[in-house]
């Protein structure tokens, strides 16, 4: 377990990300970190909606009853870029990246980002819903995207606060969300658990 701020940590956060952790720190939630590992195989016919507000269930339900959460409450999330109904994952590589930086370029596709919370033996979950349109991209864009290695470890082989900042024509949604964190929709959930942030004095 891993604390991010010199104040007593008010969550767990069940991700290694450190986007999701720096968006945390944003609205002023101390926090430690304590990622689980579990299985993120896609069920046989399961919708991408379905999918996500799975995995983040899991991720908060597995890490609560893990020691390592320390008993806080345990905030899980997962983000999927769909396109044409298929979700694109993590490349494996650097052709993987390339294909998928094609796929998406010059047109619109879908982030879902859902968020978790277990707390007090529950564990309730909101989805975040955004739209993404890509600009068209030659392929020295793409070529250039993939050498920097920001595409790795990235739902659909991009990071919006990074590089491919400059690919995105529009977006309509959350822009958190499609970092990898939902903070309206995190600030809702703890909220009704009674979790409150900090001020930025005491952080």
């Amino acid at each position: 377990m891993t604390e991010t701020t010199a104040t007593a940590p008010l969550i767990c956060l069940a991700s290694a990300s450190p986007r999701r952790s720096a968006l945390l720190q944003q609205i002023g939630i101390a926090h430690c970190v304590a990622p689980g590992d579990i299985d993120e195989a896609e069920r046989p016919g399961e919708a991408p909606r379905d999918y996500v507000l799975r995995l983040a269930r899991t991720k908060a339900e597995a890490m609560a009853m893990d020691p390592a959460a320390g008993g806080l409450p345990v905030l899980g999330a997962d983000t999927a870029v769909i396109l044409d109904g298929v979700i694109l994952g993590k490349p494996v590589d650097a052709a993987d990246a390339r294909r998928m930086l094609s796929l998406l370029a010059g047109r619109q596709h879908e982030v879902l980002s859902a968020v978790a919370l277990a707390c007090r033996n529950r564990c309730e979950a909101r989805l975040s819903v955004s739209q993404v349109r890509f600009a068209a991209l030659s392929a020295a864009d793409m070529d250039r995207y993939v050498s920097s290695g920001e595409p790795f470890g990235k739902a659909g082989g991009y990071a919006i606060q990074g590089l491919a900042a400059a690919f995105v024509e529009h977006l309509a949604g959350s822009y958190s969300g499609v970092m990898g964190l939902p903070l309206y929709e995190t600030s809702l959930l703890l909220a009704g658990a009674g979790i409150a942030a900090q001020s930025a004095r005491q952080l």
